[in-house]
């Protein structure tokens, strides 16, 4: 009884932003509600059904697992490169680590409109630095063939401190003496970094890769600030489509059986990274 009254604050949160939420998509989504958002009638599962033969669903996990495939790898791989070159003891190593988590302090909102006058196509800065160049600016946000591009080039920024703080610190808890004897052995700094930095790395690699997934599924204010699911869809990612399904159309029903469909994704990819991917993840 004593540690369920110590868990009750936590429980009551759970409870009521989350639990309650989850069962109430789910009553939802088995009804259909008029434009007031009020419940109308049982539908069944006619909702799911309408959402997959519209091809809403299949839209929208396309554009999110491009999404993901653009931002997870590179910002996984640009915050390692970061950590492995910060964890020496370098000059001024305390201003790179302050600067490369600086992204971390900031607010996905500030972060979006920071990058937005960033990408305008004549005042903001890439294409002012295009232009000096002597190359042709881009259409960032407003072509459909770089916008998307574009969103995942502020998302990797954003993650980055994150990422690095996470990497740097799994890479400061392996011991020096592991380092110190595979020099004496004369391994190079590349195998070094292969064979023993990597390997002692791998469950934070793993803990990264699967937050970093989870979050580019549930990726939303960037999109929304910056193309609102535009140019021709070509960013409506799966989050972005449930909000306008039922907090711009005010349908609920359907809005709330793509976010059980987005759950249930999203749980299975976790599944599968932890089935397949965890087998390669070296404990010590």
């Amino acid at each position: 009884m004593l540690a369920y009254l110590f868990l009750a604050p936590s429980l009551l949160l759970f409870g009521v932003f989350l639990f309650y939420p989850l069962l109430k998509s789910v009553y939802l989504s088995l009804h259909s509600t008029d434009p007031a958002g009020r419940i109308a009638a049982y539908v069944g599962f006619d909702n799911f059904t309408a959402l997959f033969t519209s091809g809403l669903f299949m839209d929208g996990i396309r554009v999110t697992a491009l999404f993901a495939l653009l931002t997870v790898p590179t910002g996984l791989l640009l915050a390692l490169v970061l950590a492995a070159l910060t964890h020496n003891q370098l000059h001024g190593k305390r201003l790179f680590q302050f600067a490369f988590s600086l992204p971390m302090v900031l607010s996905v909102g500030s972060a979006a409109v920071i990058w937005k006058f960033l990408f305008h196509p004549t005042l903001g800065m890439l294409n002012y630095l295009l232009e000096l160049a002597g190359m042709t600016p881009v259409a960032w946000l407003v072509n459909p063939d770089t916008a998307l591009l574009s969103i995942s080039l502020m998302t990797v920024w954003m993650n980055l401190g994150f990422n690095y703080i996470i990497l740097s610190s799994g890479m400061q808890g392996i011991s020096d003496e592991i380092y110190e004897s595979a020099r004496i052995d004369g391994a190079g700094a590349v195998t070094v970094f292969h064979k023993i930095t990597l390997p002692l790395l791998s469950p934070t690699l793993f803990f990264v890769l699967v937050v970093s997934i989870i979050s580019a599924f549930q990726a939303f204010g960037q999109i929304n600030i910056l193309t609102a699911g535009g140019p021709m869809n070509s960013t409506n990612v799966f989050v972005y489509s449930i909000y306008r399904e039922a907090f711009v159309n005010f349908r609920f029903g359907t809005g709330s059986a793509q976010a059980l469909m987005l759950f249930l994704v999203i749980m299975l990819l976790t599944l599968i990274q932890f089935k397949w991917v965890e087998r390669k993840v070296h404990y010590q």
